[in-house]
């Protein structure tokens, strides 16, 4: 069963989620419409596409734990390198 604490804490990395996907689809469109220079836009996208891939396997983490009855805030975010190699 899900602490509150825990279920507060998921929902907050979720919240980071949608601000960051958000992000990416404004950059995107500003890209397509012209609106910026699109190497620094692609830049700011680099990153943005690292901190999801960081924010979803953390949440995949914690949820692991949470289903095998461990402790959810022993989850850590893992480095950019680990969670691209780990990812393709």
């Amino acid at each position: 069963m899900t602490s509150a604490s825990s279920a507060g804490q998921d929902r907050r990395i979720l919240d980071r989620i949608g601000d960051m996907v958000a992000a990416e689809k404004e950059l995107r469109q500003q890209i397509a419409e012209g609106r910026t220079d699109s190497g620094l836009a692609r830049a700011q996208l680099t990153v943005l596409e690292t901190e999801l891939d960081q924010c979803w396997d953390l949440l995949r983490q914690r949820r692991a734990k949470e289903e095998f009855d461990e402790d959810p805030g022993q989850a850590r975010v893992r480095s950019a390198s680990e969670v691209n190699d780990y990812l393709s």
